[in-house]
């Protein structure tokens, strides 16, 4: 079977905007459920000002805790600048997002800097902290809330500007759900034949119920990493109305019943989804219809959702 490797980004970007602040241990519960479901890349925190995002005021703790507790797991975190990488450096996290969008008036809005000062801090990183993995989110690579579609070749010609600074990992991220399946596909074979040794991953959010479709397109166009969030939760302050990220266990249904190897079972997925919606009031994309169903057909995974620690 063709492998897909989900990427569990909804411990930093499902839950950074949630208005009522989680407890630290129901962070730990869900994460627990998640590796227990099989998800083996989790992105669990980022490392900001708690005064920016207060739900990532225990950042070092969660982190500290699993690291401790999954080795074998592909941890991640989000950095915006050289204090935050230094932070995860410390909490042995290894493999960092850095955020740059392609938009320079996202970037400005998103992050209070120029783009060519993202890059800069980039750098500072880079030589910084030499052995960390870094992969770089080009948020708006789709389209941008304030400047609409990108031109042409535009994000081709960016991702190979940050391919030369030594980046061999990034994110292309339809950061306002923005984007056709189409369009993902010309993009990618943009940036493949401008930059063949560049690995690529997409994000993409479910604004217009476009999230499955534009997923899937990329796994066609031959990207293996794909990021999505339990339950959808989430989405861009700068869409109002967004209705959140893609779905992790309707990316799992989906490629499951098509033949790929997900390596996470659906069942446990599926009542941990139930379960985060019962217990943290967010911005959840449209799957509701499909938990359901499947719980109106009897259809249920093997094991428990969390045990107790």
């Amino acid at each position: 079977m063709d492998q897909i490797y989900i990427y569990e980004v909804g411990p930093r970007d499902g839950w950074q905007n949630v208005a009522e602040l989680i407890s630290t241990e129901e962070k730990k519960k869900i994460i627990d459920g998640l590796a227990d479901a099989g998800v083996s890349h989790i992105q669990i925190c980022s490392f900001v000002s708690p005064r920016a995002i207060p739900q990532m005021r225990d950042a070092k703790e969660v982190a500290k805790y699993c690291v401790s507790r999954y080795p074998n797991i592909d941890l991640l975190a989000l950095v915006p600048n050289l204090r935050g990488a230094k932070d995860a450096q410390e909490a042995e996290i290894r493999h960092l997002s850095y955020v740059v969008s392609l938009s320079e008036s996202h970037n400005k809005a998103n992050i209070n800097r120029t783009r060519e000062e993202s890059l800069q801090e980039l750098e500072n990183i880079m030589e910084a902290y030499p052995d960390l993995n870094i992969c770089v989110d080009i948020a708006t690579a789709f389209g941008c809330p304030f400047e609409g579609k990108p031109k042409e070749g535009e994000l081709a010609k960016f991702a190979e500007q940050v391919y030369g600074m030594g980046i061999r990992e990034i994110c292309l991220c339809d950061t306002i759900g923005a984007a056709n399946p189409r369009q993902v596909r010309e993009e990618i074979r943009r940036v493949e034949k401008t930059c063949p040794e560049l690995e690529l991953m997409v994000h993409i959010h479910d604004t217009r119920g476009m999230g499955l479709a534009c997923t899937l397109a990329a796994a066609e166009a031959g990207v293996t990493k794909v990021q999505s969030t339990l339950g959808g939760l989430g989405g861009c302050p700068f869409a109002p109305g967004a209705s959140g990220n893609t779905a992790t266990e309707d990316l799992v249904y989906m490629f499951q019943n098509m033949g790929y190897d997900t390596g996470i079972d659906f069942g446990r997925l599926l009542k941990l989804s139930k379960y985060q919606k019962s217990v943290i009031q967010g911005n959840y994309s449209g799957h509701h219809m499909m938990i359901q169903m499947m719980q109106e057909y009897g259809e249920k995974g093997d094991g428990q959702i969390c045990t107790a620690r």
